[in-house]
């Protein structure tokens, strides 16, 4: 870049709502992948005679997350993959790159999607952010706030919630009549580094503020209703969970904590927590500190009235985040008098499952626990 008889040109810059996920040439274009409002846009780039830069969109759904599976440069043929709520990973291919693609394989369904819908809605945080989710549900759904509804949600080290295809889901809750909600909040990487960095360290509350919105969204439009609402996390989305019990367990009545951060004043003398600190803040930095004492679920606990009655997942043998964190929480919860489900799997490490059996069996108990708090 610094040879001044290399051109450099800026072809795409990403708006505040999109972000760059890749780019990849043929013989005759060069095929650009965004994210845009969280859902991808496949472009294809070609230069004209003057020099200028213009670009079509690839006629792939829009609707999920599409990527470039194979392309060479030596040809103009494409492979493109897509999924998205409902629809199994799939193979497009086009001949040329101005060629509309055609599915050349995909995976088996494994649950019945022919009844259901996908819808993005937005909520609007605290401080007025927009905040994007996806809701999959039975069509023609009634709005009386009767839907068992499961709000999922992460946030944290810039990892982005894309709206994929769910075996499970799909098979042991869409079936049965659920809806389910994927939260596109804060801490995660939808809309590039910034979406990100929002919610680092002491800024942190916007993260559990815009989950908190797309809850309170859901009812607003009385899709569900806090007797009908269930939330799920794990590991980062575990703290989450954790925030919502003592923020706003009124929310709820259902919530899944999964392999969870729950002492956040002493997270990082557990396992790799040392290397979080970057992330969440140091316990140890007397000027950090105090945000995180204020939002602990550990620290924060106290006896409610409306706390629902939440199931905690971890593992023995989870070597990330400490099994201690679910067993302390559960433990004070014991001590106040308050009812909880817990399972620790001896096995699996980070994912509290180490093969398909017990992996089977926690989604089992998962949804099981679900299904009672939450439906007829």
């Amino acid at each position: 870049m610094a040879d001044a008889a290399v051109p450099v040109e800026v072809i795409y810059t990403p708006s505040a709502r999109e972000s760059l996920q890749g780019a990849s040439l043929t013989s005759a274009a060069l095929i650009v992948t965004v994210s845009r409002n969280v859902k991808s846009e496949v472009r294809r780039y070609t230069r004209a005679a003057d020099g200028l830069w213009s670009f079509s969109l690839v006629d792939l759904p829009r609707n999920g997350v599409a990527g470039l599976a194979d392309t060479d440069i030596r040809t103009d043929r494409v492979f493109y993959s897509y999924n998205d709520m409902i629809t199994p990973p799939s193979v497009f291919m086009a001949e040329t790159s101005a060629a509309i693609p055609q599915v050349v394989q995909a995976q088996p369904a494994r649950f019945d999607a022919s009844n259901l819908e996908v819808h993005q809605y937005e909520a609007t945080s605290r401080d007025g952010t927009r905040i994007p989710y996806f809701i999959v549900h039975k069509k023609g759904i009634r709005l009386n706030g009767e839907t068992p509804t499961l709000l999922y949600g992460y946030g944290g080290f810039e990892v982005s919630m894309e709206p994929t295809y769910g075996s499970y889901t799909g098979k042991l809750w869409l079936e049965r009549g659920g809806a389910y909600v994927l939260a596109n909040i804060r801490g995660g990487g939808e809309f590039g580094p910034a979406w990100h960095q929002a919610g680092l360290k002491g800024k942190r509350q916007v993260i559990y503020d815009d989950f908190i919105s797309v809850a309170e969204d859901l009812i607003s439009r009385r899709i569900t209703s806090p007797r009908r609402l269930g939330a799920m996390g794990g590991s980062n989305g575990g703290l989450l969970m954790g925030v919502m019990l003592t923020q706003r367990p009124d929310l709820f009545n259902a919530v899944v904590v999964q392999v969870p951060l729950l002492d956040m004043l002493r997270y990082d003398k557990l396992l790799a927590g040392a290397s979080w600190v970057d992330e969440y803040g140091d316990p140890d930095n007397p000027t950090e500190r105090p945000f995180l004492e204020q939002i602990s679920p550990y620290q924060n606990l106290r006896r409610r009235a409306d706390m629902p009655e939440p199931f905690f997942v971890t593992s023995t043998k989870d070597d990330r985040v400490h099994p201690a964190h679910a067993r302390k929480f559960a433990a004070r919860m014991e001590e106040l008098g308050m009812p909880f489900y817990y399972y620790e799997n001896i096995d699996g490490g980070h994912s509290a499952a180490a093969n398909l059996v017990e992996g089977a069996r926690r989604r089992a108990l998962e949804w099981t626990y679900l299904t009672r708090k939450l439906m007829d």
